[in-house]
C-alpha cells in the first residue's frame, strides 16, 4: 500500500488570485502597501499566521499578524463569493484524481496549510468529499516545512513514510517531505519555479497532471 499526499492551493486548486485578494486587502485595513501578486504567492503554502508575519519581514508571529490573521479570515468567504475569485482545480486533476480513487493499492490523503473549514469548502467544490482517506490542515499541525502533517498521516494509516509520496507545488511541501522521509514530487503549474523545487529537494516534477500515474508505476518497480 502506499499513501499519496496532495497539498491544496497550487496543486489541486487555483486559488492565488483569491489569496492574493483576501491578503492585499487585509494589509490594507490595517494601513499597509497593497501587495504585490509575486509576494503573496511566495507564501501560499505556509500557515495563515506565519505567511501574514513573513510578508512583514517579521522572525515571529506577533499580536497584529495575529490580528491581521483573524481579519482575513472573516473576510475570506465574502471575497470568494464575488465573481472571479472562485478556485478551480488545476487542468487534469479531476481526472488524475478519480483514476487514483479506483486504484485498490493506494490511499489519498490532503496536507494543506489551509484550514479544516478551506479544505472542506474546497472537497465539496468539486465532488471530493470522499476522495481523501486521511488529511491534515493548518488546524491539526504545525506549519509547513514541519514534518508533523505527513508524519501523522502515516502513523493514521499505518503506511510508512518511505512508502509515502507528497505532491506539491510549493518549497515548503518538498522541505516537508524530505524531512518525514517521504517522497517528494513537485508540480510545474504551482507557484514555485522548477528550480526552487528542486533545490529544496524535489525527487521528481511533474509537468501535467497525468505523468504522476506513470512515475507511480516506475517508481514502485
Amino acid at each position: 500500500m502506499r499513501l499519496v499526499l496532495f497539498d491544496c492551493d497550487g496543486t489541486l486548486v487555483d486559488s492565488a488570485g483569491l489569496i492574493h485578494e483576501v491578503m492585499a486587502r487585509t494589509f490594507e485595513a490595517f494601513g499597509h502597501d497593497r501587495l504585490e501578486l509575486e509576494a503573496t504567492k511566495g507564501i501560499i503554502g505556509l500557515t495563515l499566521d506565519i505567511a501574514i508575519a513573513r510578508l512583514q519581514g517579521k522572525p515571529h508571529v506577533d499580536d497584529e499578524a495575529l490580528a491581521m490573521t483573524a481579519h482575513y479570515k472573516a473576510i475570506f468567504t465574502g471575497v470568494r463569493a464575488e465573481p472571479g475569485f472562485q478556485e478551480p482545480l488545476f487542468p487534469g486533476i479531476d481526472g488524475l484524481i478519480r483514476r487514483l480513487e479506483r486504484q485498490d493499492d493506494m490511499l489519498l490523503g490532503a496536507v494543506t496549510g489551509k484550514s479544516r473549514r478551506g479544505l472542506d469548502a474546497i472537497r465539496l467544490a468539486h465532488g471530493f468529499e470522499h476522495t481523501f482517506f486521511v488529511s491534515r490542515t493548518a488546524d491539526d499541525c504545525p506549519s509547513k516545512p514541519h514534518p508533523a502533517m505527513v508524519a501523522e498521516c502515516c502513523a493514521e494509516t499505518g503506511v510508512d513514510a518511505a512508502r509515502t509520496v507528497v505532491i506539491g507545488d510549493a518549497i515548503y511541501d518538498m522541505q516537508m517531505a524530505k524531512a518525514a522521509g517521504a517522497q517528494a514530487v513537485g508540480v510545474a503549474w504551482g507557484y514555485a519555479s522548477v528550480p526552487e523545487l528542486v533545490e529544496a529537494g524535489a525527487d521528481h516534477i511533474l509537468r501535467e497532471p497525468a505523468e504522476l500515474l506513470q512515475w507511480l508505476e516506475l517508481s514502485d518497480a
